[in-house]
This record gives structure tokens, sequence and C-alpha cells, in this order.
């Protein structure tokens, strides 16, 4: 495995720190955030000076119970070659359900929600890694989730449903030890005894990040400090075996970058840590073992109507599947609906500035009864368009305005700012008032 040193996840608001800071061998970017034909000019220099550049996707969801869809695939190809990267990263998590599979609405998650550790999960999720390393350019790495429930019935530990899934696809993996530290928290899982699980042979990189606690239940915000239990973590794992990269991450909030360099600083001194008890061993890749013949589509099936049942609960307000944390649900779903909140208002910044401070509670009002099924540019969309027609806006000004952005974005094709066009269109609305 190339060796990539130390790195950092670049995002549009510290690309011009992240250039500017020394000791930097490598950055991660969010895949779905690039497009190939129009890199960002800060990833051109970046890598111009021979830093690698690796995308990380957060949209394929491989664990989910559909095939990866060819579409997103192809997407990722295209962008791992564009940035020359040797390797592309995804997640062990589904995104969305509902479907063929269940004769039921398409529902998307936004955010990466665990899968089962079970024997169907895992031969679902096995074929699924198939499929794309078949379609990739380059080797695919599957980074492990924090999660805020757990699944009942489960029939393997963490470490052991990783330790299968990289023996049976040769997959790599992308270790988050702020991810094992929010799993011991929400979940009681010793982060040691996953470690001693994992084949870490096959170890692409690893994540560190920070969060926080609230009334027992930890937060994987990537928004904060990297706590001394995520570094204790990292420690142990360079304990075990020497790690090719190392990466923080960080996606708002954004510090000072001084501060940023003192957390990649305390991230080395913790991996130096753990190499001083390290002997190490070479590096050998996972080999996989040829696909079974048996078909997927029962396993798919059952997976499917867990998984739509579950995420229908979180964002739908159906009842819980059995076995499941009622409070934790609880906590999981208002999780999603801000994380939505916090998107949309991403997406379509002008949504706030319209709305004021009264933005965050309409949104949250409105996603109690509308899952969101087709992304969040849909999703704001619809979201004022709720707005429009449901009367709620008594302020003329706000409703003037939020009826203006959502007429210039909601047809096929952006309304012209042509003043001859702005004045037709203005006349025709005067003359069918009339």
């Amino acid at each position: 495995m190339e060796r990539l040193g130390t790195g950092i996840g670049w995002r549009p608001e510290i690309a011009d720190a992240v250039e500017r800071m020394p000791g930097i061998d490598w950055v991660e970017a969010v895949a779905e955030n690039l497009c190939p034909g129009h890199l960002p000019e800060s990833l051109r220099r970046l890598r111009e000076r021979g830093v690698t550049v690796v995308p990380h996707g957060v949209s394929l969801g491989l664990g989910g119970a559909d095939r990866p869809d060819a579409g997103r695939l192809l997407a990722l190809a295209e962008r791992a070659k564009a940035l020359g990267s040797p390797l592309v990263t995804e997640h062990i998590a589904f995104v969305r359900a509902g479907g063929p599979l269940t004769a039921s609405p398409r529902l998307e998650a936004g955010h990466l929600l665990p899968v089962p550790r079970t024997r169907d999960a895992l031969d679902v999720l096995c074929e699924n890694i198939r499929i794309a390393q078949d379609a990739l350019p380059v080797p695919l790495a599957v980074e492990n989730i924090a999660a805020l429930i757990s699944w009942p019935g489960e029939e393997m530990t963490e470490g052991q449903f990783l330790y299968d899934l990289a023996d049976r696809t040769g997959v790599r993996l992308l270790i988050d030890v702020a991810n094992l530290h929010t799993n011991h928290v929400n979940r009681g899982e010793d982060p040691a005894e996953a470690l001693a699980e994992l084949p870490l042979e096959a170890l692409a990189y690893v994540h560190v990040a920070g969060g926080f606690e609230r009334d027992g239940v930890w937060h994987d915000s990537h928004a904060h400090p990297v706590p001394r239990p995520v570094l204790d973590i990292l420690t142990d794992l360079a304990s075990r075996i020497s790690p090719p990269g190392v990466l923080l991450e960080r996606d708002e909030n954004f510090p000072e970058p001084g501060e940023l360099e003192r957390e990649l600083g305390s991230i080395r001194e913790a991996v130096e840590k753990g190499g001083g008890a390290r002997a190490d061993g070479a590096w050998r890749a996972a080999a996989p073992v040829e696909p079974s013949s048996v078909s997927t589509d029962p396993a798919r099936q059952r997976l499917a109507l867990d998984q739509t049942a579950l995420l229908s609960a979180l964002v739908a307000g159906t009842p819980v599947p059995e076995g499941f944390d009622r409070v934790r649900l609880g906590v999981q779903a208002r999780a999603l609906a801000g994380k939505r909140a916090d998107v949309v208002a991403k997406v379509a910044p002008e949504l706030p500035v319209i709305l004021g401070a009264g933005y965050r509670p309409a949104f949250l009002a409105y996603a109690q009864g509308a899952p969101m099924t087709d992304g969040y540019r849909r999703d704001a969309l619809s979201f004022a368009e709720q707005l429009l027609l449901g009367g709620e806006l008594a302020d003329a000004r706000v409703r003037r305005e939020l009826r203006e952005w959502w007429l210039e974005r909601s047809g096929p094709t952006p309304r012209s700012r042509r003043p001859a066009v702005r004045l037709a269109r203005a006349t025709r609305r005067v003359l069918l008032r009339h």
C-alpha cells in the first residue's frame, strides 16, 4: 500500500490555509462536491506540487439492499481519474431504502446509517463491493461509521464483520478511530477489542475527528477538537501496525489555521507514541475469495424490508421496528432532521437569509411530514413550495422574496436575468392579474 503520510480533509472554507500548511502530504476531498472538468484551482495547485488527492464518497450506499447505482460508480471513477488518485474511499453504510425491492416509496436518509452485522447484510455488502471494485479504475477502501443506534439480533462484532468483509473481497479498510470512540460511548463497544479483531494488514489509512457528548450520547460532529480518548485509540492502532496514512477531518466550525496545525501535531505525536511500542510486520493485501454462485436476492429482499422499516421510522414517523431502542431512535431522528436543515442551508444559502430566525423551526416542522426522496436541492425547493402553498408567511416581503427564489430555480432551466426578458415576465404577470 502506498505510504500517504499526514493529511487533512480539503474543504473550500479552508482551501487557502491547507495550501499554506507545512507538513501536509495528502488531502481528501468529498467526491460528490467535485466536478471532474472543473476542479477547484486549490486542488489543481496541490496536485501540481505533488500532493496526493483522494476522493471520498458519501452517497454510494454500499451497505444498502440495492446493487450500487452505475451512474454513481461512474462519477466516482471519473473523479479518481481526474485527480490521479491512488485509491477511492466510501462507507460501510446505507443511505436510502424503499423502492422496487419493497414496493414502497424511495426514502433518502441524507446521512450514513449502520448496516446490521448479520450474514444477510454481509453477503449483500460483499457483492456490492465486488461490483464497485469492477467499476473503479483504482483500489477501493471502505470506512467503518459512527452510530447512535444498534440493530437487534446482530450476529457478529464490528471486528468480525470487517475481517470477513476484507477476507472475502480483498477490499481495503479506512479505519476511523473517532467512530470507534463514538461506538464505545453509544453502543458500549470496546475499541481495543475491535482493533484486535480487525485485519489491520488491509489498512489503507486512518481518519481522526472530533465530536461532543450530550446526555450520554456522543455526536461525531467533525466540528470540534479531537479529544484525548480518540488520540489514545490512534496510539493503540499505531502500536499494532504503522498506518500508511492518517488524516484529520473537519467539516465545519473551522478554527484558525494554527489550531488545525496543532491538532495535526497531536496526531503525529499519537502515531509516534504507538510506533515506539510496535514491532512492524510486512504489509500484505487480503486475498479475495471467489464470489459465491449463490444468489443474494433473498438476502437483499430481507435486508430491504428491514432497512426500509428503520428508515421510515426515522424520517416518516412510522412505528419503531421491534427490538430497537425508542429513545435512541428519537435522538437519531432529530439528528437526521437537524442535518437536513443544516445541509439545505448550505445548498440554498438564500433561504436562511430570506426567512431569518424562522428558517430552522420552519424547516424542522416541514421535515416531520416530508421525508427526503430526491436529494438536498430538491428538498430545498419542496420546502419553499410548501411554505408558499401553506399560507403561513404573514410577512409580504418574505413571501415575495421566497416566491422569486423558488421561481428562479424550480423550472427546467434558470430564469433569464436579461432586462427585456424580466420586463416581459412582469408584464405577463400584470396582464394575468387582470
